[in-house]
């Protein structure tokens, strides 16, 4: 390695932590879309639309790479199917699934499990090592998680009751463990926007069957304005932004570190709910932000 690639080390790691803590926000944009999007657009229908705006904007700006290495984007295509299938269609489609009859605490909570399961997978397959002090931050930032969710009541855990909506939610965490862990098995020499343009196609061709179904269905929603605008801000925010900042930053931290972001979730929703959806701040916010961000903070040390 030259002088000049040792020297940009640094600065690619920094920027990394600094993506680590800064995407989660792109994340809770998501929040607002899952509150507005009842009632005015279908789960698969938004999901289709979304990557499909999304995969629009990749393809464009990376269209010379692509077609440059066709021949690699061909031979690996079963690679972008299931990884949209995972990424796109099942933590998309599916979570606004169970989200029309499970409850925010149950969501959250699954979804606790993920960065445990994504750390657990990094270091069984990818050969990922984690000290003591990143086993305890992840430890600390469940807690800080689980503190939010159950609005600093412990005991409220002894009355989450199990609905057929949370087998949406399960399939998506372990589905969202599995395009974490297969973007590191699978490696490509695609550039970052060249690979999420061919993983969101992949997402697009496996939602295809289900918005038509959808779409034919005699109950089906209209496509309106709205509902576009709303497939428009999830395609380039929590789409495009997010999914490339993740897959970037977990190239050069790690499976495992880059899962805890996950955890910043609750914590950045809040905060988000509050200031858009005038939703009240409590103590259990800052009793978890006292958990969530040392936990956090210990994972992405160096």
């Amino acid at each position: 390695m030259n002088a000049a690639a040792q020297g940009s080390e640094p600065v690619r790691y920094r920027l990394a932590v600094l993506a680590l803590w800064g995407a989660p926000v792109l994340w809770t944009v998501n929040l607002i879309i899952a509150r507005k999007a009842p009632g005015l657009v279908d789960p698969y229908t938004l999901a289709f639309g979304r990557w499909l705006i999304a995969a629009v904007v990749l393809v464009a700006l990376s269209w010379q790479e692509l077609w440059g290495k066709r021949a690699e984007v061909l031979r690996q295509w079963r690679h972008f199917v299931v990884l949209g299938f995972c990424g796109m269609l099942v933590c998309g489609a599916w979570v606004y699934l169970g989200a029309q009859s499970t409850v925010a605490m149950n969501i959250a909570l699954i979804y606790a499990a993920s960065p445990v399961l994504i750390g657990l997978g990094a270091v069984l397959w990818l050969g990922e090592r984690m000290r003591p002090t990143q086993v305890a931050g992840v430890v600390l930032a469940m807690a800080g998680v689980v503190h939010v969710v159950v609005q600093g009541r412990w005991t409220a855990l002894a009355q989450v009751q199990w609905v057929a909506g949370d087998w949406w939610i399960v399939a998506a965490m372990v589905a969202w463990a599995a395009y974490a862990l297969l973007q590191k098995l699978w490696p490509s020499s695609l550039g970052d926007s060249a690979r999420l343009a061919a993983i969101s196609l992949g997402g697009v061709l496996t939602l295809l069957p289900g918005m038509v179904w959808e779409q034919m269905s005699a109950t089906h929603l209209p496509v309106t304005a709205e509902a576009l605008a709303i497939m428009a801000l999830a395609a380039l925010v929590p789409g495009v932004g997010a999914y490339w900042i993740y897959g970037w930053a977990q190239k050069i931290l790690g499976a495992s570190r880059v899962a805890v972001t996950l955890y910043l979730g609750p914590l950045y929703a809040a905060v988000a709910a509050y200031a858009v959806l005038g939703e009240s701040l409590g103590w259990q916010h800052i009793g978890g932000a006292a958990l969530i961000l040392p936990g956090v903070w210990l994972v992405s040390r160096r």
